[in-house]
């Protein structure tokens, strides 16, 4: 049997594993995420439609903030990351319109 020390070293390790994998998830994620809106950006310019669609926007971040709720997550968080996100969207689709 381990000494606790072991122990609670063992059980950092799994938990940095974890969280390894999923900063992995959420890199990959991400990538697919910014391929589609770089398409959804290069349609926009295509037909001279605004970068920005505040409407969508706001419903986004009102449906993030639900399922954050649903999650277990502070909503608070998930509207400042998703605002990071479409804020990058948005000057990504403003140099596409360059």
């Amino acid at each position: 049997m381990s000494d606790p020390t072991t122990r609670a070293a063992n059980l950092l390790k799994g938990h940095r594993d974890s969280i390894d994998r999923l900063d992995a998830i959420l890199v990959y994620t991400l990538a697919e995420r910014f391929k589609h809106t770089q398409a959804v950006g290069r349609l926009k310019a295509e037909h001279d439609l605004p970068p920005s669609d505040p409407m969508r926007e706001a419903s986004q971040i009102e449906r993030l903030q639900r399922m954050a709720l649903d999650a277990d997550l502070d909503p608070e968080f998930a509207k400042k990351f998703l605002s990071f996100i479409i804020s990058e969207v948005i000057r990504h689709h403003e140099q596409l319109q360059k």
